[in-house]
């Protein structure tokens, strides 16, 4: 990693990246690739040493996680900059992949990291559609198409199907924190089971590097005159600007539910 001559006043831009990782409502802001690219873009053009990510995500979408990092690898590379990264309450999951961008992960003692495995959350209703006496129906073509089928007895083909899609996504994801992390990774047997530890803990087992907060890390880095500065990744919409924002749907609703659910996991 480069030093900043202290003698300068370097430029570090920040792009926070808050919340769970995929598409979002109106009620939840989702991190997907479209929606910070413009600003992972900013904050790599920015005059200076470093950028920094700060990091607060109990995970989500798998392939969002492999893309965003792929897309801060390939512009740190292309501008030669020191990437680091600051994990606020919660880097689980694919929050985590998000971490492992960076060239350093710097954590408090209390936060959340880990959790490198892959969750499948359903509901099973037959017994109930039969005790209400409705009937359901579904008509395929392709004995697989309607797998996993919430109104019919669990099937344990259908969950081999997902066991073997859940292997890739797993395999990946563990192929990529060892691609980033080497042999900084300690060998706990537990790592990549899905398990989550401390910020202190994470440290000692190598998924992390340091015990920090982000101004006295940058100071002490690239000196006390070092320029703090934040990218947003989005704006809000213009009927929200204004207060006209419509009622939240259903789906919205849901799907802030479901977030609600990721952070509880983790206590955040």
């Amino acid at each position: 990693m480069r030093f900043w001559p202290r003698s300068k006043k370097p430029v570090v831009p920040v792009v926070r990246l808050h919340g769970v990782i995929g598409q979002g409502s109106s009620l939840r802001p989702g991190l997907s690739l479209a929606g910070i690219e413009s600003a992972l873009d900013k904050a790599f053009r920015t005059k200076g040493p470093a950028v920094a990510l700060v990091i607060n995500s109990p995970g989500g979408s798998p392939v969002q996680s492999s893309l965003i990092v792929q897309r801060i690898r390939a512009l740190a590379d292309k501008h030669d900059k020191a990437t680091l990264a600051f994990v606020e309450d919660v880097a689980a999951s694919g929050g985590y992949w998000l971490a492992t961008a960076a060239d350093e992960i710097v954590v408090d003692e209390s936060s959340i990291l880990g959790s490198i495995g892959v969750v499948t959350a359903t509901f099973g209703f037959p017994e109930l559609l039969a005790k209400i006496g409705v009937e359901r129906r579904v008509y395929t073509i392709g004995e697989n198409k309607a797998i996993l089928d919430p109104f019919r007895p669990q099937r344990e083909a259908d969950v081999e199907i997902l066991h073997a899609v859940q292997a890739d996504v797993h395999a990946a994801f563990v192929a990529s924190v060892k691609a980033r992390r080497g042999t900084r990774l300690g060998d706990d047997p537990d790592l990549f089971t899905g398990r989550f530890w401390s910020g202190r803990a994470a440290v000692d087992l190598g998924l992390a590097d340091s015990i920090g907060e982000i101004r006295t890390t940058l100071e002490s880095r690239f000196g006390e005159k070092v320029r703090i500065k934040s990218v947003p990744t989005s704006r809000p919409s213009l009927l929200r600007r204004l207060g006209l924002a419509s009622a939240p749907s259903a789906e919205a609703l849901l799907g802030a539910a479901h977030a609600h659910l990721l952070w509880d996991r983790y206590g955040a």
